[in-house]
């Protein structure tokens, strides 16, 4: 399985940079106040993929970090009822103490 992930990992590398050198000339984007800035598109393409994966990944990370959170107190207070001695209530079948009045 390890083998079936490298390869493909490989093969994704070798589409990447023969799209990269397929493509590789200027594109222009207008900016605001009339700029222009030439850039290539790979690169163009990398910083837009960037800009929707790295807040996915952050708030993704951060619902981890909560949930790891949530499950550690979880887990603190589960210890602590366990160490707790239980208090079982007498039975019935038991006889309770009676006050025997003095004689």
């Amino acid at each position: 399985m390890q083998f079936l992930k490298i390869l493909f990992w490989c093969l994704l590398a070798f589409v990447a940079a023969l799209f990269t050198y397929g493509n590789w000339f200027s594109v222009p984007i207008r900016l605001w106040g009339g700029l222009v800035a030439e850039t290539n598109l790979p690169a163009l393409l990398l910083v837009t993929f960037l800009a929707g994966l790295l807040p996915t990944l952050a708030w993704q990370s951060a619902l981890r970090w909560r949930l790891r959170q949530r499950l550690a107190s979880t887990e603190r207070a589960l210890a602590e009822l366990r160490t707790v001695p239980l208090i079982v209530p007498a039975s019935p079948s038991t006889p309770a103490v009676q006050d025997i009045a003095p004689s």
